[in-house]
């Protein structure tokens, strides 16, 4: 009988998810109301704010003291040569990130940066995933009732 009880068990155990297959249940998490308001709410928010991937381009980062002032300066002189590009300060403890751009393609992101980079020595580009602005103005509606709506 001995013999036999490891190849009864390998039978018993390869039939055991055969059988769980078939098994349909129910999970129930039982919990603090509020949290399920928080997870509710937190995948209202990600349904409504849309987010493309990206690149940016970081022209600085800096840290110690006068960083902060010294991250607002070059913000400003960034955006009086180039009024058309955004800048963005990222503070990240202990340091200040200038980046700049909002690239939809790595190249038209090394691209910018090329023409920059004797002017900010050091620029990286940066993968970066930002909120996306649509601009409703220019859709052409599909159908003559979705002109007038």
């Amino acid at each position: 009988m001995c013999r036999h009880l490891p190849l009864l068990l390998a039978a018993l155990l390869a039939s055991a998810p055969l059988c769980a297959q078939h098994a349909k249940g129910h999970v129930e998490i039982t919990g603090d109301v509020k949290v399920s308001e928080l997870v509710k709410k937190h995948i209202e928010f990600n349904e409504k704010v849309q987010t493309v991937p990206g690149f940016r381009i970081q022209i600085a980062s800096l840290s110690g003291p006068n960083s902060r002032n010294g991250a607002f300066d070059l913000k400003r002189r960034f955006k009086e040569e180039y009024p058309d590009v955004e800048v963005y300060i990222i503070f990240t403890e202990p340091n200040f990130r200038i980046k700049v751009g909002d690239f939809t393609s790595r190249l038209d992101a090394y691209v910018f940066m090329q023409r920059i980079k004797d002017r900010y020595p050091g620029t990286i580009v940066r993968e970066n995933v930002y909120p996306i602005h649509l601009d409703w103005s220019n859709l052409v509606p599909e159908t003559d009732d979705d002109a007038a709506n």
